[in-house]
């Protein structure tokens, strides 16, 4: 391919316009001999600082914004290069990253996912339907990348556009028909999924995250929204929970415009897609689905908990029937997705609590986290005490006497807050974790460049009571957790779900929360136990 046959008429062309292109690039280091280099001016770095570099690993071609001297004696030395003035590299390395790989999405059928919580389940959840189906099925996410059950690191939660176009090329030459991708409002504000089709366009919903780059919320929703307004395909179907009020707003503008719309929720009565009969236990969730538009009145089990989850599965479902999936396929492919990696991940080596990873890193994630836990204990210690009475009634005097305490069960959670992010949203998780749960654990999460004790003391200020108390090692901290746990209590560790590092001062140093909960367990599974519950006393002098 020639960099001619990437134009648009508003490109400025000087150079060599005939100059062969080998690959797209925006990184110098990463440039090959014959690749088209984009400058791109980042957060951190400028492109155009780099494209000397760039040309001396070989670059045949160069896109830039910025004109001045530098360039121009670099286009005087380098004649025999194809230089391209545009007015957003952004927008180029889109348009042009979709024209050389194919226009890969026109031989898919791409699915985006966006929204502040649950974007990961979800996709997965879709995935699952659509292999039921024997789809070949490509996936892009916070966790990793899938090219059907091939599986590559994951830099970005949506790479950059060059990247996401070559995963789009790759994924069709290996035989996905089909691909769901998380659509992260970065990337919709660097442009990195402009110009792909999407058949469907998916929004969990929104609630307070990345203020630190948005500044607001309504900037944030602007964000998200894009891809319902200016990307997907005229032909494509706009999924959209309506029990949140930004969902609500966004499928009530794009009806008016006349696009396709289809909406779910559990709280709706006027949603398209509702669910109903909630039964959520340790070991899963049963609940009904109504669509009178695909006359469907159904039961799905899941593996899956808690309502959190019953959104996710909703949404999935009302994305497969967009996609016109037969309810069979969904009912199989909803029952087949089970753990999803730091997803309300839970850790079981023999113990008699519940022990759960999870990713909430929002307040409103955190919220709806311990809000799923109470439900659960709830309905375990209902269930426990029924089976009790049973076996009371059948005078197996065998069944130890429990006291109220124990019956009732603990929440106890261990959390932090990730450094050099959105500081507004610290003190309202402290608020929520201590208001919610029974025992805080505030430790480190990953605090980057920042002081890891200013982040815990802002998380601090958010919390009423005396529930809780501070360990900055997080190991210790999950440690401590365990320590606490009695038989029919539940430990949350939230924050960083499947992430494998915690980064301190910039360096990333190896780390799991679901390993270290695991190790924590086995160490203290074989002991007594620590001894009928949270001794808040202790903790208090803890604390102190």
């Amino acid at each position: 391919m020639k960099a001619v046959d990437l134009l648009k008429k508003d490109y400025r062309v000087e150079g060599n316009p005939d100059a062969g292109i080998a690959g797209v690039a925006y990184d110098s280091r990463q440039v090959h001999e014959g690749d088209l280099f984009i400058a791109v001016k980042g957060d951190k770095f400028n492109g155009h600082d780099f494209i000397e570099r760039a040309l001396n690993n070989g670059a045949g071609a160069v896109v830039y914004e910025e004109r001045g001297k530098t360039i121009n004696d670099l286009i005087a030395g380098h004649g025999d290069k194809a230089w391209i003035n545009v007015d957003d590299s952004r927008e180029a390395m889109a348009y042009m990253s979709e024209l050389f790989y194919g226009k890969a999405s026109e031989k898919l059928d791409v699915i985006g996912v966006t929204g502040t919580n649950g974007k990961t389940t979800t996709t997965y959840l879709i995935k699952a339907i659509l292999e039921s189906c024997g789809h070949g099925v490509g996936l892009i996410g916070t966790i990793n990348y899938l090219i059907k059950d091939k599986s590559y690191d994951a830099p970005h939660t949506t790479p950059e556009a060059c990247d996401f176009q070559r995963l789009l090329r790759d994924m069709a030459e290996h035989g996905c028909t089909h691909v769901v991708t998380e659509v992260s409002s970065h990337a919709l504000m660097q442009k990195r999924v402009d110009y792909t089709k999407f058949k469907v366009a998916l929004f969990t919903n929104l609630t307070r995250d990345h203020l630190d780059f948005h500044k607001t919320m309504e900037d944030y929703y602007k964000a998200k929204e894009k891809l319902f307004t200016d990307i997907l395909s005229k032909d494509g179907t706009a999924v959209v929970n309506i029990d949140d009020e930004r969902g609500r707003s966004l499928s009530s503008k794009l009806r008016k415009s006349g696009r396709s719309v289809l909406t779910y929720g559990l709280e709706s009565g006027d949603a398209d897609v509702r669910a109903g009969e909630i039964r959520s236990a340790f070991d899963g969730t049963v609940f009904t689905i109504a669509a009178e538009r695909y006359g469907i009145s159904e039961t799905l089990s899941s593996p899956l908990v808690g309502i959190t989850n019953v959104y996710n599965i909703l949404s999935a479902v009302a994305a497969a029937l967009a996609l016109d999936i037969p309810i069979k396929n969904i009912k199989e492919g909803i029952g087949m997705a089970s753990l999803i990696r730091g997803r309300f991940e839970k850790v079981d080596v023999g113990q008699e609590f519940l022990a759960v990873v999870d990713y909430a890193h929002t307040e409103d994630a955190l919220e709806r986290l311990l809000l799923t836990a109470r439900q659960l204990l709830e309905a375990y210690h209902v269930a426990a005490k029924t089976e009790r009475m049973l076996k009371v009634k059948r005078r197996d005097f065998s069944v130890p006497e429990q006291s109220a305490e124990h019956r009732k069960g603990k929440i106890i959670v261990v959390f932090g807050c990730g450094g050099n992010r959105d500081k507004g949203k610290r003190s309202k998780m402290g608020e929520i974790a201590a208001k919610l749960s029974d025992f805080v654990i505030v430790t480190s999460d990953n605090p980057r460049s920042e002081d890891p004790k200013r982040i815990i003391r802002e998380i601090e200020k958010g919390i009423q009571g005396d529930n809780y108390i501070v360990i900055q090692d997080r190991n210790t901290a999950i440690s401590m957790a365990v320590e606490l746990a009695s038989p029919g209590d539940i430990v949350l560790v939230a924050g960083k779900g499947h992430e494998e590092y915690q980064e301190i001062n910039g360096i990333r140093h190896a780390f799991s929360d679901r390993v270290a909960l695991e190790s924590s367990i086995r160490r203290t599974i074989s002991r007594p136990a620590f001894g009928g519950g949270i001794n808040f006393r202790g903790a208090e002098a803890a604390r102190c």
